[in-house]
């Protein structure tokens, strides 16, 4: 049986029939809506070698699996399938696995398609009052939040977040729930109405005094992004990096050792929290959606999406 996907190959994109997926040990899931990010575009300009099906923010109904309590689930999806072997498996870092496959990354077939399989212990029940246009920015959520798992932010603490984009947007709407001094620096019109919408402070480039602040979040993706949170930084302040970088950049590493910086990469987050804070209404990600579009469109949302200043771009099946 065969299914309608968006194909990535020699970073191309193209609708195509392909084979319905069936796995076994995996629980298959139609996709209800899925959301192109950051890293999809990236991918399509080959920021990663990557050939089939991208894609990996979604919600999606569980159709078919070994365990008949998940079928009609309404469910959303952690991207790293592990093996629970390795030794970073075994040390309690899943998402590190040796052997990890990533949905719509890494020898993964993603969303953008009628259908996807994923290992039962990805998935995460969707509370019933959260919608659909609401989970499905589960994953970047979830992502923003990793940055409170890995760095205590205090009361007292001066907090600059370095670009609004849409992963920017859902820091900052996290950041301002720790009750921080937080700062967000933001390029786009839009970007910055969101924010002050909901009473976050914008800051003005030539106002980001160096040497001041306690943590710096930089979710630009640019060497100019980065080079302004590096000046901005206190000593011993802690330097959190939201962003993959495309290609080889410069760093003066001896004055992160003079300055002591705490240098943090954060990646993927905690779904369950994320889905808690949208059921308590505690953020609200659907103010980022731009435009809606069918998966026979999917190749006009990608060039929707890369536009300037463009936030969230959905997706839905054609059927």
């Amino acid at each position: 049986m065969n299914m309608q996907a968006l194909w990535l190959e020699n970073n191309a994109l193209a609708l195509r029939d392909i084979p319905r997926p069936e796995k076994n040990n995996e629980a298959l899931i139609k996709v209800r809506v899925a959301g192109i990010c950051g890293t999809d575009l990236e991918m399509v300009k080959g920021y990663y070698p990557f050939t089939g099906v991208p894609g990996h923010e979604f919600v999606g109904e569980v159709v078919d699996c070994a365990d008949p309590r998940w079928l009609g689930a309404r469910v959303v999806g952690e991207i790293n399938a592990s093996c629970g072997n390795c030794e970073q498996c075994r040390g309690g870092r899943p998402t590190h696995c040796e052997n990890r496959s990533v949905l719509g990354i890494l020898n993964r077939d993603g969303v953008f398609a009628d259908y996807v399989n994923l290992p039962l212990e990805n998935l995460h029940r969707i509370p019933d009052s959260v919608s659909d246009e609401m989970a499905v920015f589960t994953e970047p959520l979830a992502a923003a939040l990793e940055i409170q798992q890995q760095v205590q932010i205090h009361l007292t603490d001066r907090v600059l977040l370095v670009g609004a984009g849409r992963l920017g947007q859902l820091i900052a709407q996290t950041l301002a729930l720790t009750g921080a001094d937080l700062r967000v620096l933001a390029r786009h019109a839009l970007q910055k109405q969101l924010l002050t919408e909901r009473g976050i402070r914008l800051i003005d480039e030539e106002d980001v005094q160096p040497w001041r602040w306690d943590v710096v979040v930089e979710a630009t993706g640019s060497p100019a992004g980065f080079d302004l949170a590096r000046k901005a930084i206190r000593p011993r302040g802690t330097f959190v990096l939201k962003s993959t970088y495309k290609g080889a950049m410069s760093l003066n590493l001896s004055s992160i050792v003079v300055d002591e910086i705490n240098l943090v990469g954060s990646r993927c987050g905690p779904f369950e929290p994320a889905l808690r804070l949208m059921e308590q209404k505690k953020v609200d990600p659907t103010v980022l959606i731009a435009a809606r579009f069918t998966l026979a469109e999917a190749q006009r949302a990608f060039d929707e999406a890369a536009r300037a200043g463009m936030l969230k771009v959905l997706v839905s099946p054609t059927t």
